[in-house]
Order: structure tokens, then sequence, then C-alpha cells
């Protein structure tokens, strides 16, 4: 298996973004794994450059929706318009028609508009007045939102929620980090001069790749008992659907080839289980919401154990 081309993508990125390298391997595990990731940070922190950093990196047509109260569903997917030479209605598509989608503090549109999204993420497909027209593969959609500010903001439903492969923050920047930020770019701007290092059929060649990941049985069981706990657990009022499932299964497999493996290990699980799960809880009345659902998916991982072999299963 190659990893070269996952290698470069990551150093090239990091010519913008100092420090977050975490980040950047989950980036790229989402895009291995065809999935959709949602970033959730203060404004500053960089979530924003992070996406159009990535997108720059690959050579494929980008997208960007900023996201307000007043966006309509045809603004994301299209719309058909009457045109007076042809006598005829005619198709405009939307930014959604593209490879990379950046939806920008998605959380700013009204839930309407926010569902234009939902048949794109699952089925990468657009359906307007009844006709359905399919998106061109690889398609990611990356989010931001911002949890603090409320006013303003409509809060992402569980069905939207649920169709994110991962939801996580930018690093914190040490002092050392945040100096080299600065310097950075203090004269220039990194990201107008980052060229792409991966076209698409490159890019569609890793994730058929990442299929083929080897998982130990062992593994599947596993991870099947992390989800089954996620529903039992006394906090939860709704657990991890089985879309979470197949999604922890496809993350834990890009998390392993990022990582240059052909095989996924317990820790590529636990690696991805708190990005993949925590946001698909939903919980009990009276629990701090976010933090408590990553404390119950931390709790429960470290509750079951693993025997240990070999899991490359030669």
């Amino acid at each position: 298996m190659d990893t070269g081309i996952l290698q470069t993508l990551k150093e090239n990125v990091s010519k913008v973004i100092v420090g977050n390298e975490r980040t950047i391997e989950l980036l790229l595990t989402c895009i291995l794994a065809k999935g959709h990731v949602l970033l959730e940070d203060v404004p500053g922190t960089g979530k924003t450059v992070m996406a159009k950093s990535l997108a720059k990196s690959v050579q494929a047509d980008f997208g960007r929706i900023q996201f307000t109260p007043d966006l309509l569903p045809s603004d994301v997917t299209g719309l058909n318009y009457f045109d007076a030479k042809t006598g005829d209605f005619t198709f405009s598509k939307g930014p959604v028609f593209c490879n990379i989608l950046l939806a920008d503090e998605i959380n700013r549109a009204t839930p309407k508009t926010q569902s234009s999204l939902l048949e794109c993420m699952a089925e990468r497909q657009v359906t307007v007045d009844g006709v359905t027209r399919a998106l061109e593969e690889p398609f990611l959609v990356i989010a931001t939102q911002n949890p603090l500010e409320t006013l303003g903001t409509f809060p992402l439903p569980e069905a939207q929620m649920d169709r994110f492969l991962m939801q996580f923050s930018m690093e914190e920047l040490g002092s050392g980090q945040e100096r080299a930020m600065v310097e950075r770019f203090l004269v220039n701007e990194p990201l107008e001069e980052l060229k792409p290092v991966c076209g698409r059929e490159e890019l569609a060649g890793m994730q058929e790749q990442c299929t083929k990941v080897y998982v130990h049985s062992d593994l599947l069981d596993y991870i099947v008992r992390v989800v089954h706990a996620s529903r039992k657990h006394s906090k939860v009022e709704n657990g991890v659907s089985p879309r979470g499932t197949l999604a922890f299964v496809r993350a834990s497999q890009g998390y392993a080839m990022v990582r240059g493996r052909e095989y996924v290990v317990p820790e590529d699980i636990k690696a991805v289980a708190v990005p993949v799960l925590a946001h698909r809880l939903s919980l009990s009345a009276g629990a701090d919401m976010r933090r408590s659902a990553e404390q119950v998916i931390e709790d429960i991982i470290s509750s079951i154990t693993l025997p240990t072999e070999d899991w490359s299963g030669r």
C-alpha cells in the first residue's frame, strides 16, 4: 500500500497550518473514508483556513457557502429558471456541485436550508423539481460552526449530525507554535502560495484502498460492543445508530491507512472513537451535552478490554 501521497498531503497542509497534526490526520481519515467533517471551535482558531488548505492541496473543484439566516435551499442545491431565449427551463447548478464543499458557519442557516444538505451528504446526489442529479466523486463536506455563540444560530438536528463522519475541534497552540504561526504569516500568505499535490483520480484510488484495509473479526466485535454499550449507558437517551457503526469501521480503516498500515489495530479504533461517536449521542436531560458525550465514549472504551494478539491477519 502506497501512502506516500497521504504524507505529501499532510506536509502540504502543514505549510499553512502550524501544529494541529492530529487534526490534519483526522481530516485525511475522513477523506479516505468518504466521510464529512464538522469542525466546531471558537472564531479565529483556523477552521476555515484548514478547510481551504486541504481543498487547495487536492486538484479538485472547490465550493464554498457562507451560511446566513436568509440563505435558501436553492442557494445550496441550485434551481430551475426560465430561459427567455430558449423558451424552456434551465437548471443552474448550486455550489454543492463540487468535490470539496466548505459549509462555513453552517448553524447560522435555518433548519430548512440545513436540510438541503441531507441528501447531498448521505446519497451524494441532488433532487430538484423531481429530477435527481449525481454529484461527482469524490465529494466531501467540511462544515464549521462556533459552539459558544447562540444568537442568530440554529442547532443542527440529530439527523444532520448523524451525516457527519466526525466532529472535532482545532488543537490548542503552545506558545512556541503560536510564535511560529505569527512568523509564518508576518510577511507572506502561505495559503495563496499553496499548490495541489494530489489529483482526483489519486484520491479516488486511495479511497478504494481504504475499503480493503484489513479489520480482524475480534476488532469488529469490539466496535459493535462499544456501539451497543452506548445505547445502554445510563446518561444516554439515544445511542449510536447503525450508520454510526459503519462510520466507526470506515474511520478506523482510514486512520490505519493514514498511519501507514494495511490493517487496523485497537489504537486506531480508540483514536477515532470520540470524534466519530460522541456527536451521535442524545443524552438524558440535565447532562452537560458535548463534554458528557465525549466522557461517555471514553468511559465505554476504557471499560471494554481486548486480548493482545496479532491483528494483521497473517
